[in-house]
């Protein structure tokens, strides 16, 4: 055990010191819940990251008192530490889902590689219909 304290000295609280085995099991437990996290769907992961800025935001009293003891911070400072990580919660709760109609769905590092310095098209800006001219009452 060690003690956590204050930017002034004071004592906050006891906190306990983690062997290599305890490391060794966090790594294990995160490869196996790694599974079950990429395997859910984008909407579900967001309700989960939008949930815990819902916790976060129900306890920002609590948080705002023990940022301001921990860092040294005044009361207003705090308050702004507390709430951007709330937001932030929230921004990355928000996107979760909203990635793939941005990127879309493949990965744009997996390829295909194109040669930039071809004078072709790459396949994927080639229409394998013919362009016409779209019919207008005004075009001659």
């Amino acid at each position: 055990m060690y003690e956590v304290t204050t930017a002034k000295g004071q004592w906050l609280a006891n906190a306990p010191l983690a062997s290599r085995k305890d490391a060794r099991d966090a790594v294990v437990a995160a490869r196996k819940a790694f599974g079950g996290w990429s395997g859910a769907t984008a909407y579900n992961r967001g309700q989960i990251l939008y949930r815990i800025a819902e916790m976060l935001e129900g306890r920002r009293d609590q948080f705002i008192h023990e940022v301001a003891d921990a860092e040294g911070l005044s009361k207003s400072k705090a308050t702004a530490q507390v709430d951007a990580a709330i937001d932030r919660w929230v921004w990355y709760a928000g996107w979760s889902d909203k990635t793939a109609q941005i990127a879309g769905s493949a990965n744009p590092v997996a390829g295909p590689y194109f040669n930039l310095s071809s004078p072709s098209r790459p396949a994927w800006s080639r229409s394998s219909r013919p362009r016409t001219r779209p019919s207008s009452a005004w075009s001659p």
